[in-house]
């Protein structure tokens, strides 16, 4: 398999709208950052012009994918490769855990749950198959996060860059999600996807270095 997973258009939505949510919570006084910029950014929960798009990425970029989506992401793939079934159960409690995502919980699950019947039929697959089934029983809840590591290690794809191509796939939603009420044309929201990501590769370095060894295939 040479393509990266994907999500489809109404997937992205899916978590375009769960992220409404979760930054309406991460707007409250109490759960904000000392950082001025990024605290004004959590606090638009309607997003009316580019200036504020771009603040909503930075603090989407800041608060949830480097610290939270990606090392998931990350974690997940390490674990599927090392065949440790327990500890992917372990990831997916210690999300539901994470009061940031609290309020994107029914999104992201609904996706990663669509994710996961995609997978139904490769049978030969025990770890997961056996991760189908824990979810069916209650026992893990299939957040995209580790939906996604978990495809990237079963088609024996790169670490690094099913990160970059995650990262860019849900930047580029969300700014797709708010070009047409925006009027943001095609060349614009093109360069403020690459200005967005040019700042992340030092974060997707960070979690790549974190989860490497073992023999698995990060480049």
């Amino acid at each position: 398999m040479n393509a990266q997973p994907q999500f489809s258009p109404e997937e992205v939505c899916d978590l375009r709208g769960g992220f409404g949510s979760l930054f309406a919570q991460l707007g409250r006084p109490e759960a904000l950052a000392t950082d001025g910029e990024r605290a004004a950014a959590l606090k638009f929960t309607r997003i009316e012009n580019v200036p504020a798009l771009r603040l909503f990425l930075r603090a989407y970029v800041t608060e949830i994918l480097l610290p939270l989506e990606l090392p998931a992401i990350a974690r997940a793939f390490s674990q599927v490769q090392r065949n440790e079934l327990r500890e992917l159960l372990e990831t997916t409690r210690a999300l539901g855990s994470e009061p940031r995502l609290r309020e994107f919980a029914t999104a992201s699950q609904r996706v990663g749950g669509s994710h996961l019947e995609r997978l139904r039929p490769l049978a030969d697959q025990r770890l997961v198959q056996r991760f189908r089934q824990a979810v069916a029983a209650g026992q893990a809840a299939p957040w995209h996060t580790v939906v996604f590591g978990l495809t990237l290690a079963i088609y024996s794809l790169p670490l690094r860059q099913g990160l970059v191509h995650y990262a860019r796939q849900m930047l580029g939603g969300f700014i797709a999600g708010a070009a047409p009420p925006l009027r943001l044309n095609e060349a614009a929201a093109d360069e403020l996807l690459e200005d967005l990501c040019a700042g992340l590769a030092a974060g997707v370095e960070a979690v790549v270095t974190a989860h490497a060894g073992g023999g698995l295939r990060v480049v």
